[in-house]
């Protein structure tokens, strides 16, 4: 069976990309493409299924040099990142629920003023009791 070979143009359309993007992976060394005589980049059946794991891998809240090692196949620490990945992903997981069940509530409740409904501002007991809101949850809402 032959291998296929696309352009960088047609690599980064097939997944929604700007063209600049998989230059910049290439430099940080998440891709290596091969390049034509005329030293255009030429993007293999594998090179493309390493843009689609870094893509989903970027879905999943994965930083690229994470992702350099989910892809190194001599990385030592690949389940530590692995690992701690995943205790970032459930920590992700149920501030969501928390975020979602106190919505739910607001959208449900009779009070007008939801700071005036004692189980709404039970939703945000840890807050006033002087927890800190996730540093990494406020940076992605702009606070």
């Amino acid at each position: 069976m032959k291998s296929s070979s696309w352009s960088i143009g047609d690599t980064a359309a097939r997944f929604a990309l700007p063209t600049h993007v998989l230059r910049h992976w290439e430099d940080v060394g998440l891709l290596a493409p091969a390049r034509d005589s005329g030293g255009r980049r030429r993007y293999t059946d594998a090179d493309v299924v390493r843009v689609a794991v870094i893509v989903r891998s970027k879905a999943a809240g994965m930083a690229l040099d994470q992702i350099r090692v989910l892809l190194d196949e001599e990385a030592l620490e690949r389940h530590a990142i692995l690992e701690a990945h995943l205790a970032e992903l459930d920590a992700r997981m149920r501030e969501l629920a928390s975020a979602r069940a106190m919505t739910a509530h607001a959208f449900e409740c009779d009070q007008h003023d939801i700071t005036t409904c004692p189980n709404f501002v039970a939703t945000v007991a840890d807050l006033l009791d002087g927890g800190t809101w996730p540093s990494d949850v406020s940076n992605r809402v702009g606070a």
